[in-house]
């Protein structure tokens, strides 16, 4: 999964492979080579350089984790959100989850 999104977001941020690389500190005789290895999914970053390309695509380090679409989705629109935003969608989110729970009779710690 990481390396689809890895490209996806690299795409969407309009960066090349070579240029990814250098922002993210790899050496620029072979940024790009390593690049192009972390998106075909050839060899995986380790968690700090991972860290590190989240923080200069403008992305949440855990997305380029996620395998479910919807999950993945979410976590980016909460990154996205400001402070505020970010509140009123976990009250929304809780509200919804208390309401679900007390339809089934499950407690919310069983939902989630």
């Amino acid at each position: 999964m990481l390396a689809h999104r890895l490209k996806q977001a690299r795409l969407r941020a309009g960066l090349s492979q070579e240029k990814l690389g250098k922002l993210a500190g790899i050496d620029p005789m072979s940024a790009s080579a390593r690049m192009n290895q972390y998106e075909r999914g050839k060899h995986s970053p380790d968690y700090q350089l991972m860290c590190r390309v989240a923080e200069i695509l403008k992305m949440p380090v855990s997305w380029f984790y996620t395998e479910d679409e919807e999950h993945a989705r979410l976590q980016e629109v909460f990154y996205l959100l400001g402070p505020t935003e970010r509140r009123l969608l976990l009250i929304q989110a809780e509200s919804s989850l208390a309401a679900s729970s007390s339809k089934t009779g499950d407690t919310p710690e069983q939902t989630a």
